[in-house]
């Protein structure tokens, strides 16, 4: 066996090779090491590994230099074993209620992820429900309510007048931090869309975790046709591999059972669920590079704006995926053909999306950048940035 002194000197040396294997500018490359070396549990040389990435990482820099900085800080949360503590961390250190709103405002006008889950489910809606004279809409996350503004003008100019609208909006009982002022905010929103536009709309808030939703609480009406909306908010909901009762599934059976009209989908076309840390690193690695890259073309990167909407919007679900492992592990996204598997054997089949829903999403991505790409795949519709794809949507009948 060598001494102590050999072990340090080949460490040393060990050091050495990491560090003119991996020079400036290759940060990227640099991350994937650190991934790995925490993955073979080499903690000596993740160590040395993450002190350069630290100096290569920066929140005004480029765009893996500013994914970088919230990746470094997943690694080392992970390392520690403190994962789970820097999320409910970065939960509590969240800004005031009307800047995170405003933040989140802002992410959607720089880039079309949002809107363009909001008019693929409103338009699957809109079509579905197009000759019904009473339309209940149940939200599995209704945030600030605002995804019904558009539909429900729409609907207001009906031929043949308005129907009936009722929404059940359902919302994280814990937090305020989607909302604002709660679910009480969202009832005057939509009570003033529905005096503005002269439509009968009924808004009922329940704060309730998305897993506990039961079909009792839902107060579902004969005469009524029924729409489902999960926007980007699945994925959250544990599955077989955490839970053995597998809520993610239970939760499908149950919206089966009540018949919906349709039921729309909205989710990050990432697999982040089940696959290994080292897997899932490169995974998120690349998912949020692309939306970063995507970002940097409508915003200066000294924008303070541009920093507080990658910070408060994005970055603790970075941590999340990097850091968290079981339970504490709630971002855990899936791709389309994994949703597709699972609600089929739900019992669902597809909707199919109607093409001038697309044309006019196609028209939007024209207002941000010829970089976005619009894919038409198995009956629904992909966001992606360049070649990579960011967010699915479809509707299931």
């Amino acid at each position: 066996m060598g001494s102590d002194d050999d072990e340090e000197e080949t460490a040393g040396q060990s050091c050495r090779s990491w560090s003119q294997e991996f020079p400036t500018g290759n940060l990227k490359q640099l991350l994937i090491e650190c991934a790995k070396a925490v993955s073979d549990n080499r903690m000596d040389v993740f160590e040395r590994l993450i002190e350069k990435a630290r100096d290569d990482v920066s929140i005004t820099g480029e765009p893996i230099q500013r994914l970088g900085a919230y990746m470094v800080e997943g690694l080392v949360a992970r390392k520690n074993a403190s994962g789970a503590n820097i999320y409910r961390a970065l939960k509590r250190r969240e800004p005031e209620s009307k800047d995170l709103l405003s933040y989140m405002h802002i992410l959607s006008e720089i880039c079309p992820y949002i809107k363009f889950g909001y008019m693929a489910a409103n338009g699957a809606i809109a079509d579905a429900c197009k000759n019904e004279h009473r339309i209940h809409i149940i939200d599995f996350q209704i945030a600030q309510g605002t995804q019904w503004v558009t539909l429900v003008e729409a609907l207001a100019a009906r031929h043949g007048g308005p129907p009936h609208v009722r929404i059940t909006g359902i919302d994280d009982p814990v937090s305020n931090y989607p909302r604002g002022d709660g679910l009480e905010a969202v009832e005057k929103r939509l009570a003033a869309i529905s005096q503005k536009f002269k439509i009968p709309v009924e808004f009922h808030g329940i704060p309730v975790f998305a897993q506990d939703v039961t079909r009792d609480i839902l107060n579902v009406r004969p005469g009524e046709a029924l729409a489902v909306n999960f926007p980007l908010q699945l994925h959250q909901i544990p599955d077989e591999s955490v839970e053995v009762s597998n809520p993610r599934d239970a939760l499908l059976r149950m919206v089966k059972s009540l018949s919906p009209k349709v039921v729309t989908l909205v989710e990050q076309e990432s697999n982040t669920n089940t696959a290994p840390f080292f897997h899932r690193f490169v995974e998120a690695l690349e998912y949020y590079l692309a939306l970063f890259e995507s970002i940097d073309v409508t915003m200066p990167r000294d924008n303070k704006d541009r920093i507080n909407v990658e910070q408060h919007c994005v970055a603790r679900d970075i941590v999340n995926v990097i850091a968290c492992e079981g339970k504490e592990r709630v971002e855990r996204h899936e791709l389309f053909g994994k949703w597709k598997s699972r609600l089929t054997m739900a019992g669902f089949r597809q909707y199919p999306l109607s093409s001038y829903v697309n044309s006019v999403i196609k028209s939007l991505l024209r207002c941000y950048s010829e970089h976005y790409m619009l894919v038409e795949k198995d009956e629904a519709l992909l966001l992606g940035w360049r070649d990579r794809n960011l967010i699915s949507a479809s509707a299931w009948q």
